[in-house]
């Protein structure tokens, strides 16, 4: 497992955050505040529909993301969605962070996110 400072690094501007107070009850969140600005663009290809690059959207782009790259993690994400924030749970840390890796890198990719956005339902 990366150091999360690192990996912090690596997927900004989503956060990691393990939370391992209790070691029987350990998992980690990952967050992203900045809806409605990062890759705006790519949400404004659907506005007409509605979507507006909240935090249900992200949510319902990164449904599909797991449907179609990471089925394995169907079971193991817990999806926690805001207007103002995504956000995923999983007590697999591991499971979260090879998610995060992942789903930042086709962040990155534009138009790869667009695609899987276009396949996206509105919440």
């Amino acid at each position: 497992m990366m150091p999360y400072e690192k990996l912090n690094e690596k997927i900004a501007p989503f956060y990691f955050m393990v939370f391992d107070d209790n070691p029987e009850d350990i998992w980690a969140s990952l967050v992203m505040h900045q809806v409605g600005e990062y890759r705006q663009s790519v949400f404004d290809t659907r506005a007409y529909e509605g979507f507006e690059g909240n935090g249900y959207d992200w949510n319902s782009l990164a449904l599909v993301f797991v449907k179609e790259k990471m089925p394995d993690l169907k079971d193991k994400l817990n999806f926690d969605p805001e207007s103002s924030m995504f956000c995923v749970r999983s007590c697999d840390v591991k499971k979260l962070e090879k998610f995060a890796i992942e789903f930042k890198a086709v962040c990155d990719d534009v138009e790869l996110m667009t695609d899987l956005f276009s396949r996206a339902e509105l919440d």
